[in-house]
C-alpha cells in the first residue's frame, strides 16, 4: 500500500485502500488474556526545533557547573515538599495554582494518558506521531529514569537544565501564594505539573501529551480538558490508594474522561471495562476499543524490534518497524496510533487514514529508555522498569520471544509496598538465577527483605544477595557467563524505575 505525501491543504491525511476485513484483529485480540495484556497506552504549526532528539534520549548532566548547581538547588527545594507517594486526594491546590498562573493548561489541546503500565511508552509514541506531522508538542511523564528534566519535554527532547530552572523560578512566587492560602503546601508532583503546563504555554506547543502520576480523578494532571483520553490496561498496583480490584481502580482512572471526549481503551479486565464504558456514556464520550475499532493485525519479530501491521480508526497501516521489543509494545503502538487519529478527527470528522509514510517514519524513531532497553552486549544486558506482576509477565514474555537467551540472570531491586512476590513469580520461569539488590531511594526494599521472598519463590540455590547495585550487576554478568554459554547468555535488570535508572547510569558510564 502506498500513499502520496499530502499537500499543505490536506492536513495529515493520505488516501488509503484499506480493507474492511477486521476479523483477524478481533481474533488476535480476543486470544489475549486481558489481565496480562499490558500496554506500556485545526491548524498545523511547524516545530521550532528540528526533528526528534538524536543519540541517548536521556539528558546528560549539565556541562556548565553553574547550570548544574542551579538544577541541584531546585531539586533540593522540591525535595522539601511532599513526595510522590504522599497524597491528599484533591485537585484544589493545583487548580488554585493554575488560576493564579492564568490557566496555562487551556492554551493548547491535550491527550491525557492513564492506566497501570506502559503509560510513558504510549505517551512517547503519541508524541513521535504528532511530531512527525509537524506539530510542536509538549510531553509530561513520570517518574524519570535518570534526570528530573526528562519529565518535561518539548518536541521530543527533555527541556534543558537552564530552562527547567528558569521555569521553576518563573512560577515559584505563585507557588508560594498558593502554599500560603491552602491547608497543605503544593506537593513535589503538583509543582512539577504546574511547571510543565507553564512551559508548554510559554513554548508554545500545538498539543500536549500528559501522563497521569497516579489514578486519574484527583491526580494533579487532571486540570486539563483532554480531547482524547487514553486508558492503558488496568491491573493491580497502588491498591492502598486506588482500590483492590481492577473495577475499583477504573473508577479512579476514569476521571480523565471528559465531556464529549474520545476515549481510546486498551483491552481491560471485564469489571474495569464496564466501569470505563459507563463513565464514557455518562459524559457523552466516544469510545474506541482495542480489538474492535483498532488493533494489531500482524506482528513479526525483527532485528532490533518488530515489524507490524496496525489497524487504526480509519484504516490499515502496514510496513511499520517498531524498534521496541514485545507484544505489549505492539499493542502500545496500536493505542498510540488510534489516539493520534482521534486527535485529528479520524473516525468521526474524517474517514481517511493518516499518511502512511509519515506514520512509519514516526514509529521507526521511537525510543523508550528503561523499557526493554539493551544497554550492553556480550553478554546482553536488558533494562526494564517492570514493577508489578502484570508488567513483569509482559516483560518475561517479551524477553523470551525477542532474545532466546540460553541462560538469563535477573537483577531485581524493588520499592517497598509493591507486590514483589508476584513480580518474582512472573520472572521465575525465565531466570536461571536471580541477584537481589537495592537502589539508593529511601523507599527501596532492603536486599535482605527482598531475598527472603526470593528464596521462597526460587529456592535458596538460585538466589544471590548483593546490596550494592554495581556489585549485583557484576555478579549477574559473571553468572551469565558461566558454563561456557557466553554467546547466548543475558542479564535483565528490573523491579523498579529507580533501579533501572541507576543501572543505566552505571552501565553507560562503564
Amino acid at each position: 500500500m502506498s500513499e502520496q505525501q499530502p499537500d499543505s491543504h490536506e492536513g495529515p491525511f493520505g488516501e488509503s485502500d484499506a480493507s474492511d476485513e477486521f476479523d483477524q484483529i478481533v481474533a488476535a485480540e480476543s486470544d489475549r488474556d486481558p489481565d496480562l495484556a499490558v500496554i506500556e497506552a485545526g491548524s498545523r504549526t511547524l516545530r521550532a526545533q528540528a526533528g526528534p532528539p538524536q543519540g541517548d534520549p536521556v539528558p546528560a548532566p549539565p556541562v556548565d557547573s553553574e547550570a548544574a548547581k542551579a538544577l541541584q538547588e531546585v531539586e533540593q527545594e522540591l525535595a522539601t515538599r511532599w513526595g510522590e507517594t504522599k497524597l491528599e486526594p484533591s485537585v484544589s491546590r493545583i487548580a488554585a495554582l493554575m488560576d493564579v498562573l492564568g490557566e496555562p493548561q487551556r492554551a493548547y489541546p491535550s491527550i491525557h494518558v492513564t492506566g497501570t503500565n506502559g503509560k510513558t511508552s504510549t505517551a512517547r509514541m503519541i508524541e513521535a506521531l504528532l511530531n512527525a506531522f509537524e506539530l510542536r508538542t509538549g510531553r509530561y511523564t513520570s517518574p524519570h529514569v535518570q534526570s528530573i528534566t526528562e519529565r518535561i519535554s518539548l518536541d521530543g527532547a527533555p527541556i534543558t537544565a537552564e530552562r527547567f530552572v528558569e521555569t521553576y523560578h518563573d512560577i515559584k512566587p505563585y507557588v508560594e501564594m498558593v502554599d500560603a492560602a491552602e491547608e497543605y503546601r503544593l506537593s513535589f508532583f503538583e509543582v512539577l505539573t504546574g511547571m510543565a503546563y507553564a512551559a508548554f504555554a510559554d513554548a508554545p506547543v500545538d498539543a500536549a501529551v500528559v501522563e497521569v502520576g497516579m489514578g486519574g480523578s484527583w491526580d494533579a494532571t487532571n486540570v486539563i480538558d483532554g480531547s482524547v483520553a487514553v486508558v492503558t490496561p488496568i491491573s493491580l498496583d497502588h491498591t492502598d490508594r486506588l482500590g483492590s480490584t481492577p473495577g475499583e481502580i477504573a473508577q479512579e482512572k476514569g476521571g480523565v474522561i471528559k465531556q464529549g471526549a474520545t476515549v481510546i481503551l486498551a483491552q481491560q479486565p471485564v469489571d474495569a471495562a464496564q466501569v470505563l464504558l459507563k463513565k464514557a456514556v455518562d459524559v457523552d464520550a466516544t469510545v474506541a476499543r482495542a480489538g474492535m475499532e483498532f488493533g494489531v493485525v500482524t506482528r513479526e519479530v525483527a532485528v532490533g524490534g518488530q515489524q507490524l501491521t496496525l489497524r487504526g480508526l480509519g484504516g490499515e497501516y502496514d510496513g511499520i518497524f517498531l524498534p521496541l521489543y514485545g507484544a505489549h509494545m505492539a499493542h502500545n503502538a496500536a493505542v498510540a496510533l488510534a489516539a493520534v487519529e482521534a486527535f485529528f478527527g479520524i473516525g468521526a470528522d474524517h474517514a481517511r487514514v493518516l499518511d502512511a509514510d509519515t506514520v512509519r517514519k514516526a514509529f521507526a524513531s521511537v525510543t523508550s529508555p528503561g523499557r526493554m532497553e539493551v544497554v550492553r552486549r556480550s553478554p546482553t544486558v536488558v533494562l526494564d522498569a517492570a514493577h508489578n506482576p502484570a508488567g513483569a509477565a509482559a516483560t518475561a514474555e517479551a524477553v523470551t520471544e525477542s532474545f532466546g537467551f540460553s541462560r538469563l540472570i535477573g537483577v531485581v531491586g524493588a520499592s517497598e509496598g509493591k507486590d514483589v512476590r508476584g513480580v518474582l513469580e512472573a520472572f521465575e520461569p525465565i531466570f536461571a538465577e536471580v541477584v537481589v539488590t537495592e537502589n539508593s531511594s529511601h523507599r527501596a526494599m532492603t536486599a535482605d527483605e527482598l531475598a527472603a521472598v526470593a528464596v521462597e519463590v526460587f529456592g535458596p540455590d538460585r538466589v544471590q544477595v548483593e546490596p550494592r547495585l554495581d556489585d549485583a550487576i557484576e555478579a549477574a554478568i559473571t553468572l551469565a557467563e558461566e558454563e561456557a554459554e557466553y554467546g547466548g547468555a543475558g542479564v535483565l535488570v528490573t523491579g523498579s524505575v529507580i533501579t533501572v535508572g541507576e543501572a543505566r547510569l552505571l552501565l553507560r558510564r562503564g
